[in-house]
């Protein structure tokens, strides 16, 4: 699963066929890291998303769009003075490293014909967004590297731009048998390793690839093989320097339990003997979007997020911590009956404990054994039965107290938990929203300014049974407590993952309809899937008509309690379970 050098090279073959001679109609920065641009062609316009995020950098066609802040970036604003009205004159890779340079022609102010290029470098926390003249002189970057940060290349305006040589690997596509063998048996590594580390562009899914197309054991060590088996996997590596020279790719995905595992821009042939669906796609652009949109949206969330995670894990370590101590506390007050017991004998048979005795044997009437009562032997007995007593009573207080605490605690974490199950649902930045007004009105955020609640657009998922029934899902606490009393009525269905924080889940029956297992099964899948339970295989639900669900006087946002209820057990997967949109 990486963005690898062939990949790029799909990549460059479809936007040279797409853009080139196209004009730059619009440059838009919805991240400190993406760009996205319009381009017109006489046919029709094409949208380039190119992201240079560090966890997950990205270059395709899409016609999705992103909203762009109210104010253009410095980075974006340079471009539209530069680029604006540009023309795309040619879209390269070099070798087969992982960077695309896409060369643009413009007229300057004085009406002169200019020539840019905006380098696009996708290799991994390094990845980067270049613009740089005709002579090969960095204007800016989306991202600036110096040489406090970088001894190998600084990325500044005025530096000259050049790709770093970090590795010493040799370009597939310029090599005899040979150097091929030479460069392979010169690692004592297991073959498939020696490859992708030899070779310029190489994934290791792709490497392992190749060693099953010539029916090599990609895991053997390289000494392993004979010179008629070398001559097979070069031959394998030929048909790929053919598929490369005449863009004749066959972009797929192998799917493993309807989820994408993998992908190539070669048929992966390896996964069709493991139980893999193999399902093939138009262009690299169309995979890539499809592969990484869940994942994209992810880590978006999650850096958007990053600030109410740190405040929900401050508090829950905090509250774990005082919930420890008040557990321990609570251990010391175990002794408390036993002093309220030896009071009592001591009022009973005090009588012939004599002066200065150090203990007292009595018979405890409650168990009917013999006891030893320690004795204070200052103390007469009566003295010695108050001490206890007050031992007692102190220790009673401090239980009844510690209980009531510990209580608050416990809900005040779970609660904290919830939410931290809510920013994990969170899909988009209005979900956050409404999660950071449940963090105020708990007291974990101060309102600046004494500002007014935020509004938000923020609603909860909508899924389609196999049997058409709608089912809704809360993606946080609020919307839970909207959708169990507020939306729900008494004869639908409420779904809950048990004893873990998770989504409500409700089954709209229109009246009395009863749904059919099968969609019982489904809105069971969505409560797995919506709690903390996601991943696992089994995941025990509980559920029961709304009417016997209620929310205690005072209770936290999304906790309820019910008396009766079914149970299920159930995986997580709702791959194919219909969303609407």
């Amino acid at each position: 699963m990486a963005f690898d050098g062939i990949t790029i090279s799909n990549v460059v073959s479809e936007l040279k066929t797409a853009l080139t001679g196209g004009r730059l109609y619009k440059i838009a920065q919805p991240e400190a890291d993406e760009l996205i641009l319009t381009i017109k062609q006489p046919d029709r316009q094409y949208r380039l998303f190119i992201s240079a995020d560090a966890s997950l950098p990205l270059i395709y066609l899409t016609d999705s769009n992103k909203q762009s802040p109210m104010t253009a970036p410095a980075f974006c604003m340079l471009l539209r003075k530069h680029l604006q009205n540009g023309r795309i004159t040619d879209i390269t890779q070099p070798g087969l490293e992982r960077i695309i340079s896409i060369s643009i022609e413009h007229l300057d102010e004085m009406g002169d014909l200019r020539h840019k290029s905006l380098i696009v470098e996708i290799m991994g926390k390094h990845s980067n967004i270049i613009f740089c003249d005709e002579n090969n002189t960095i204007i800016d970057s989306i991202k600036h590297i110096s040489a406090a940060v970088s001894s190998v290349r600084e990325v500044l305006p005025g530096k000259p731009y050049f790709v770093a040589q970090t590795q010493d690997k040799l370009n597939l596509m310029h090599i005899d048998y040979d150097t091929f063998k030479a460069a392979l048996t010169a690692k004592p590594q297991p073959l498939f390793k020696a490859f992708y580390l030899s070779f310029t562009g190489i994934s290791p899914i792709l490497s392992q690839e190749l060693c099953f197309r010539a029916g090599l054991d990609a895991e053997s060590p390289t000494a392993a093989f004979t010179e008629d088996d070398y001559r097979v996997l070069f031959s394998k590596v030929q048909d790929l320097c053919s598929v490369i020279n005449t863009c004749a790719y066959t972009p797929c995905i192998a799917y493993a339990s309807s989820k994408p595992a993998e992908y190539a821009a070669i048929e992966l042939t390896i996964f069709k003997t493991t139980g893999y669906e193999l399902r093939p796609y138009e262009s690299m652009s169309e995979l890539l979007e499809h592969f990484y949109a869940e994942k994209n949206a992810v880590s978006r969330i999650r850096q958007k997020s990053s600030d109410l995670r740190r405040i929900v894990q401050t508090a829950l370590e905090r509250n774990i911590k005082k919930y420890d101590l008040q557990i321990n506390q609570m251990r010391d007050t175990e002794k408390r009956d036993i002093y309220r017991v030896y009071g009592e004998l001591l009022n009973t048979y005090g009588y012939s404990a004599a002066p200065g005795d150090k203990s007292l044997k009595a018979l405890n009437y409650y168990t009917n054994e013999e006891i030893t009562i320690p004795l204070e032997p200052t103390l007469s007995a009566k003295e010695n039965a108050r001490k206890y007593f007050d031992k007692y009573g102190k220790l009673k207080r401090t239980y009844e107290a510690l209980s009531e605490l510990t209580e608050k605690v416990k809900e005040e974490t779970e609660h904290l938990e919830s939410i931290q199950a809510s920013l994990d649902i969170a899909l988009c930045e209005e979900d956050l929203v409404q999660i950071k007004e449940e963090l105020i009105d708990s007291g974990y955020i101060k309102r600046k300014g004494g500002g007014k609640k935020a509004k938000t657009t923020s609603r909860p998922l909508h899924y389609i049974s196999s049997d058409g029934f709608h089912i809704y899902v809360g993606k946080n606490n609020y919307q839970n407590d909207e959708l169990t009393f507020k939306f729900a009525s008494g004869n639908d269905w409420w779904f809950h993952a048990k004893k873990m924080p998770g989504s409500h889940v409700i089954v709209k029956t229109d009246g009395n309809l009863v749904p059919p297992d099968r969609t019982f099964e489904e809105a069971g899948r969505l409560a797995a899937y919506y709690s903390k339970g996601r991943g696992q295989e089994k995941v025990e639900i509980d559920y029961v008509k709304k009417k016997e669900v209620r929310k205690p006087n005072g209770a936290k946002p999304g906790f309820v309690v019910y008396y009766t209820n079914f149970s299920m057990t159930i995986d997580s997967d709702i791959s194919r379970i219909r969303e609407c949109t």
